[in-house]
């Protein structure tokens, strides 16, 4: 992945945009697909649980990166059924129950986002050693 700033290294208005802001509305983007694309949702869904491991990649390490994967799976499929509901659709894809989608994403959040902060630990490390 490319080198970025540390997540606590950004300005505050830009750590809320991309841990909070960024999950929320890709939630909101595929809760709304959801009752108008199964295909749309899918890929949606598919990026949103990627995008665990770009979010652990803005931490130095997997446990603070699984932390936030945490709150990014638990944001963004919350958002997911809020904007669902909000929009009334009846669902195009096959979704489990609400708590299972919600239990599946937090937990895929995690483990990507503790392989993101892995991965940068790691690079980190390598960085350090060659300029050593």
């Amino acid at each position: 992945m490319l080198h970025q700033p540390l997540l606590l290294d950004r300005p505050f208005p830009v750590q809320v945009f991309l841990a909070v802001v960024v999950p929320v509305a890709f939630g909101i983007l595929t809760g709304y697909l959801l009752g108008t694309s199964e295909v749309g949702y899918l890929i949606c869904s598919l990026l949103g649980v990627l995008g665990g491991l770009a979010a652990g990649y803005d931490h130095l390490g997997a446990d603070q990166g699984f932390l936030r994967g945490i709150m990014g799976g638990a944001q963004f499929s919350t958002a997911i059924l809020a904007a669902h509901s909000l929009f009334g659709d009846t669902a195009k894809a096959d979704v489990p129950s609400p708590v299972v989608l919600i239990v599946a994403f937090t937990i895929l959040g995690a483990l990507l986002g503790a392989w993101g902060g892995a991965l940068r630990a790691r690079g980190e490390k390598r960085r350090a050693a060659v300029a050593a």
